[in-house]
């Protein structure tokens, strides 16, 4: 299916900070690109110089080896320059990825041919104020979750949508997520499935106490105000990264983001509907019982 034509000339490949294996395959590929006169950068997914260089858009692809967290740190360092990834699954899962760990110099063929399209994907962009003042702002593809901290004991939430009263909610957290991230944390708590390219944002409320229980589906333009008023521990994770400590009457504005991640396909456009239940009916992280029921 060649819908896309591009001539990838300068290279990027990255791999997760800890696998040493995915670095050897990292230079196998490379060493193949090198072959066809391509300029080229390998490197983990932590290195300073990797992530300037391709915020700045000094490469035209970035091929990611990994699971789906190496793909998120992918989409997080490309977005801005939009550069296309390519991932290459070595993870357990893989509902970002787009081939496997064996498939690799087919892939490569057909990226050079041009016999791919170009999958977008809309970002979030959190923005935290402490006292009214800017104190941090964050990209995610996923998700981002405010949320009580280790302490058992829920947050109370006030929910904005366009300056409007939502709701005030009781509960252990609150999910923005993307369609991306429909089948991650958001699913889990109980939210809708999305189809991936949606540009919409979920509100997924978790374990609500006498609070609104439903999610909610929203149009892409809307802004979200969610402030935290709490005695004890609160957090916001972005991407289920670390979590970031949040002060009472601290308040997080939530929006579409400007940026956008690029995933380079092989497949039909309908792939995302014919591999859903198959990924979630062999979930890997479960360990299957060798008892017959």
């Amino acid at each position: 299916m060649k819908r896309t034509l591009t001539e990838f000339n300068s290279i990027a490949i990255a791999v997760h900070p800890q696998n040493e294996q995915a670095y050897a395959l990292a230079e196998k590929i490379g060493s193949a690109l090198e072959k066809k006169g391509k300029e080229l950068l390998i490197g983990r997914m932590d290195d300073h110089s990797l992530r300037t260089e391709l915020s700045g858009g000094k490469h035209d692809l970035l091929i990611a080896l990994g699971g789906d967290g190496t793909m998120l740190r992918a989409g997080h360092i490309s977005a801005a320059s939009q550069v296309p990834i390519l991932g290459i699954n070595l993870g357990r899962y893989g509902f970002l990825t787009e081939t496997q760990r064996d498939e690799w110099p087919d892939a490569l063929q057909r990226v050079l041919a041009g016999d791919f399209w170009l999958e977008k994907r809309m970002m979030l962009e959190s923005v935290l104020y402490r006292k009214d003042k800017e104190y941090n702002r964050w990209n995610a593809l996923n998700d981002a979750v405010i949320s009580r901290g280790e302490t058992i004991r829920p947050v109370e939430l006030e929910i904005f949508i366009n300056n409007r009263h939502l709701s005030t909610i009781v509960a252990d957290a609150i999910i923005a997520s993307t369609a991306t991230g429909s089948t991650a944390y958001a699913m889990a708590a109980g939210g809708p499935i999305l189809s991936p390219e949606l540009r919409n944002i979920i509100l997924v409320p978790v374990a609500p106490h006498l609070s609104i229980e439903q999610s909610l589906v929203l149009e892409e333009s809307v802004l979200i105000s969610v402030t935290v008023h709490t005695s004890h521990e609160a957090v916001i994770s972005i991407d289920g990264q670390p979590a970031i400590n949040l002060d009472n009457d601290d308040r997080v504005e939530i929006q579409a983001c400007g940026d956008e991640v690029h995933f380079i396909r092989f497949q039909d456009p309908g792939y995302f509907y014919r591999n859903l239940i198959p990924y979630m009916d062999q979930n890997p992280a479960i360990k299957k019982s060798n008892v017959s029921n």
